[in-house]
């Protein structure tokens, strides 16, 4: 057991000093012969006796500096405050006691770099101009039609569904990028109005009243939302700590970010020295009420409507910052070359795709899933997880037998130290040749959070972001921060509250590779705690689809499906087959497949009674058709097991797979997609 003691100057010469914690000193004594060897006795303390102001014990003290190297390290002023190159506003205005343990992760893993751990190349990568990037952009977005010239269905229907910010946001880059063309007289360029069907080319930006998304997905200008009654199980409830004394507030995803913000406050809450309070009640409780749809996941959609949820996102994410008054700027960092094989330092589309041979349809690397699992079997209680390192030597012993023997299973992991399976982890993630969070927009996020206090405004343009990144990262982000929230509801063992876990693993995750590296992971210290800090407290919210962005992904669809019709009934050859295909069904079948309106016909493959049509009424909910199939097929007992975790999909219509919310009003579902068929199956994990 080692002590920390508290030191306070007592002469009048220590005025300009503040008072010093210095952790792993054994005696006070000990502290002064040190002292003494640096000549700092009669320079600092005046030689005057030091009172002892308090003693706190600690039962697991950092191992990743000497002792000598930690106290003197303490004793100088470099000790008081960060490195000022390493300073930025944001960071500035936290207390630095508050920040120590961000400072020692980033030495610890400067340690493990400088011992040839983490060697990656860097492939350059040539500036862009402001055209290149606007190009980048459109090309991201789905929209590189607009640079080709060519006429395809998903430019236009994508084009069709966006709301007045989008569209604003859309025509913006799209002037700039023809701008910068023009004046490099590359190629002609299609003309603004030509795509938006305006005749003035410049965008205009008053205040217009929020839309509400009714249920059929079509914003109608002053209509009511509809809500339904709802009990206490029907929201979303985010909060770590139930007993917060923190605001509640409740966000709603009917209306998108956008054009929620109809008027910018007139300080616009910028603050230069943006300040973070590490308490956690500080923090707001947000619900997300649920609407007559219920609640969607990421993993709920079909992966073809998650790719249009991502260029929706990034378009919705700009017209975002539009409104807010700050630029989005994509980051080009350098790139990464990862490795082609092993476990460290390959991409994890490339783990993914390697694991998924021997277990078919897993989304998180396996030795990613096996560390957490070796953590939180034995490490949850573990005082100091994370933040206390394990040994360097011992670590990369372990890496490199976890390289060989990984998946011939003959690795012992009941020799892996709690400690040392941390640093394991930490170090998957710092070597990911792609950052777990990717940084493109990270820059942006980190001035928006700077000059932005209001943490909803920060959680909505977070919750965007989470919706751009890639399903491999997107996945094995989700199952890290559950880990994160894991450790954080075991803080009274632990002694790992939720700004302790932001500290460490902000640096891990946010650190970056380029040439300029040291500089640029330390300018946004705090904000990137406050990063880590939001992502685990409000992690059910981020993994949440905006129903706005469902709304509008069925509209899409609808116009690429109109699309596809019209172009098919120009075809001659088409249209006799059609016809044909019409008669026979009509003649023997028509009778029995008719079905009334509200009636759906709903299909269990696995169940004993495959399918049944059920009327539906304003109060039926897709558990009450759950459990109608489960009370019909309760005689077949070896299947109720897999009764119990089936959920009803919606398949096909204006949808491509959508796997519904017990809670969703399926009066509702079925008026916004009647073309839909109805399956009961396993939620695929």
């Amino acid at each position: 057991m080692t002590r920390g003691i508290k030191l306070y100057p007592i002469t009048a010469c220590s005025d300009s000093f503040q008072s010093m914690h210095v952790c792993d000193c054994r005696l006070g004594k000990d502290l002064l012969q040190l002292a003494a060897g640096r000549n700092l006795v009669s320079n600092i303390f005046c030689s005057v006796p030091l009172r002892i102001s308090s003693v706190r014990l600690y039962s697991a003290p950092r191992k990743s500096l000497p002792q000598c190297r930690r106290i003197n390290r303490m004793l100088s002023n470099e000790s008081l405050h960060p490195p000022m190159f390493s300073r930025s506003n944001s960071q500035a205005s936290v207390d630095s006691t508050s920040m120590e343990d961000f400072w020692c992760e980033v030495e610890s893993i400067k340690e493990n770099s400088e011992q040839g751990q983490e060697e990656q190349t860097l492939l350059e990568v040539k500036p862009a101009d402001e055209g290149e990037l606007e190009a980048e952009w459109l090309q991201d977005v789905g929209l590189s039609t607009l640079i080709s010239g060519a006429e395809e269905e998903d430019g236009q229907a994508l084009l069709s569904t966006l709301t007045r910010t989008q569209a604003a946001a859309v025509q913006r880059r799209y002037n700039t990028y023809t701008q910068t063309m023009r004046k490099k007289n590359k190629h002609t360029v299609r003309d603004v109005r030509d795509i938006f069907g305006v005749n003035d080319s410049s965008p205009t930006f008053e205040t217009a009243p929020v839309s509400p998304v009714p249920s059929n997905g079509i914003q109608l200008p002053g209509q009511k939302p509809v809500w339904k009654s709802v009990s206490s199980n029907s929201c979303l409830d985010c909060g770590l700590d139930k007993d917060s004394p923190s605001v509640t507030e409740e966000l709603s995803y009917e209306v998108s970010f956008s054009e929620s913000i109809t008027v910018l406050p007139k300080n616009r809450e910028r603050q230069k020295n943006q300040r973070f309070k590490k308490d956690d009640s500080a923090l707001p409780k947000f619900i997300v009420r649920k609407s007559q749809f219920g609640l969607t996941e990421v993993g709920d959609l079909s992966l073809e409507d998650m790719k249009k949820i991502r260029n929706l996102s990034l378009i919705e994410l700009t017209a975002f910052y539009d409104a807010l008054g700050i630029e989005l700027k994509r980051n080009r960092t350098e790139r990464i070359k990862g490795r082609e094989n092993g476990l460290f330092g390959v991409p994890l589309a490339i783990l993914l795709e390697n694991d998924q041979k021997k277990v078919p349809g897993i989304k998180v690397p396996l030795i990613f899933q096996k560390l957490l699992l070796k953590l939180e079997e034995t490490g949850l209680e573990t005082e100091g997880i994370l933040r206390v390192p394990g040994s360097a030597s011992r670590v990369k012993n372990l890496r490199q037998e976890i390289e060989i023997k990984f998946h011939e299973d003959t690795f012992d992991w009941d020799q892996v130290r709690n400690n040392d399976a941390a640093g394991l982890l930490k170090m998957f993630i710092r070597e990911l040749p792609s950052p777990l969070f990717t940084v493109e927009y990270l820059p942006a996020f980190i001035t928006l959070v700077e000059k932005v206090s209001k943490v909803k405004l920060q959680l909505q343009a977070l919750h965007l972001l989470i919706m751009l990144l890639p399903d491999a990262n997107r996945d094995t982000a989700k199952a890290f921060l559950q880990f994160l929230k894991k450790i954080v509801a075991h803080e009274g063992k632990n002694k790992m509250n939720l700004w302790n876990v932001s500290m460490i693993v902000a640096p891990n995750v946010f650190i970056y590779k380029g040439k300029h590296a040291n500089q640029e992971e330390m300018q946004a210290a705090a904000t990137t705690a406050h990063i880590v800090r939001l992502l685990i407290k409000y992690q059910d919210i981020l993994w949440t689809v905006p129903s706005f962005l469902i709304s509008q992904v069925r509209k899409m669809n609808e116009a690429t499906m109109n699309n596809t019709k019209r172009q098919m009934m120009f075809d001659k050859g088409v249209r006799r087959l059609l016809r044909r295909k019409t008669m026979e069904r009509e003649r023997p079948e028509r009778s029995e497949t008719h079905i009334p309106e509200g009636v759906i016909r709903v299909y269990a493959p696995l169940h004993s009674k495959v399918s049944m049509a059920i009327q539906l009424n304003s109060q039926t909910k897709a558990r009450d058709i759950l459990a109608r199939f489960h009370c019909e097929n309760s005689h077949a007992s070896s299947k109720n097991t897999k009764i119990q975790i089936q959920r009803l999909y919606e398949i096909g219509g204006n949808i491509g797979l959508h796997c519904l919310d017990p809670d969703a009003y399926m009066l509702d579902v079925y008026r916004a997609n009647p073309q839909a068929e109805w399956v009961i199956k396993p939620k695929s994990s």
